[in-house]
């Protein structure tokens, strides 16, 4: 054996480096967390990803709650519809991405160049994203900009994580005195609320139609009330959901299976028809029948995402000469006055809530349930907490 160049050394004894179980899973938690994942279609995973990291303009949040969207479902059966399979335009990302887009959350690090946070401050999040470029958002029309998405859905994470970073352009102040379960309803409220501002003539003598009683039909009611509408028409099949419409207010509620929908406004509008009609329902039946119940110059606003091409005449409404419209999501304006509303009680909204479920049992709990027993269930939400 050569002699080593270091004879000082001869005596040296090398002590193996001794790294404990414990070192390595604080360093590995600290930078991982458990987020809901969408593979494709009935794949969804709850899963180990990195923590993100805040960037200047965005703040970090912890979500609370997260409710479960017609939207996840619509991806969980048939998908992927939303969720990208090649990089989106503004996230730069393709499945798999994490879900959860109607959520409320507490802030927990505010990035430089955001004024106006604190941690700690307890927050709705607005999940429109948009591109700020083409000419939906030069128009002030972000919701429906030409690349647009959707946080939880589109990429750059979601509220079904244990950390999301946003802009903080997309976070709303919740009153402090608001149970967060109530924020994570803002959402949805606000796609309601923001139909309701495509029909101007709403006022407290209007005279109103819903179409379909799941979560957003509700949440149309709600959000009626809240502006004084006290005729409120509601048409639904489900035993289940016509219970719940009229706890929350709705002063008529119609099967159109075995009742004459047409015949009943009709009768309760003095012959004139109805004001507006809010179509919640997207199958072709609810389309024809929203254009036969508005009365003369009234106004039809769709809400629904149109899974397929159906048959529609445009006849139905030109006889009429009423408007139809139709909505996507929300802008900014209608999450604040949803917030305000909230905070002033004129919405109270607590009963839309069927069922809390922990993130690991999303699928099962969750979009199963949803699927399954969609009857008797409004708004699944799952909480995000320890606990």
């Amino acid at each position: 054996m050569p002699r080593l160049p270091f004879p000082a050394f001869k005596s040296l004894v090398i002590q193996p480096l001794r790294i404990t179980p414990t070192a390595i899973n604080r360093s590995y938690y600290s930078t991982m967390m458990r987020a809901a994942r969408y593979y494709g279609k009935e794949d969804i995973r709850v899963e180990q990803v990195p923590q993100p990291s805040v960037k200047a303009g965005q703040v970090k949040v912890a979500p609370a709650f997260v409710g479960i969207c017609g939207t996840d479902l619509h991806e969980y059966l048939g998908g992927p519809n939303f969720c990208p399979t090649t990089p989106h335009p503004i996230t730069k990302e393709s499945i798999p991405v994490t879900l959860g887009h109607e959520f409320s959350g507490i802030i927990t690090e505010v990035g430089p160049e955001v004024e106006g946070f604190e941690v700690g401050q307890p927050c709705a999040i607005q999940p429109t994203l948009f591109c700020g470029h083409c000419a939906a958002c030069h128009n002030h029309a972000e919701n429906v900009c030409h690349s647009g998405g959707f946080i939880g859905l589109s990429g750059s994470g979601g509220g079904l994580s244990e950390s999301v970073c946003v802009n903080a352009t997309h976070v709303h102040p919740l009153p402090r005195d608001l149970p967060l379960e109530i924020g994570a309803l803002v959402e949805p409220l606000s796609v309601s609320w923001h139909a309701m501002t495509a029909a101007p003539e709403i006022n407290p003598s209007s005279r109103v139609v819903i179409l379909g009683g799941g979560p957003i039909g509700l949440a149309m009611i709600l959000c009626l009330k809240a502006k004084g509408v006290s005729e409120i028409i509601l048409s639904e099949v489900a035993t289940s959901r016509q219970n719940f419409a009229r706890e929350l207010g709705a002063t008529r509620v119609v099967n159109p299976i075995n009742e004459n929908l047409n015949e009943i406004v009709l009768d309760l509008t003095d012959g004139k028809g109805a004001d507006v009609v809010f179509d919640c329902a997207g199958v072709p039946m609810s389309i024809k029948s929203a254009c036969e119940v508005v009365r003369p110059k009234g106004t039809v606003v769709n809400l629904a995402i149109w899974e397929k091409e159906i048959p529609f005449n445009p006849n139905w409404i030109t006889m009429k000469e009423s408007s139809y419209k139709s909505v996507l999501g929300y802008s900014h304006a209608d999450f604040q006055a949803v917030i305000a509303n909230l905070a002033s009680g004129a919405i109270k909204p607590s009963q839309m809530i069927t069922r809390k479920i922990k993130l690991e049992n999303i699928v099962e709990d969750g979009i199963k349930a949803l699927i399954h027993d969609k009857n008797n269930q409004v708004k699944v939400l799952v909480d995000m907490s320890d606990k």
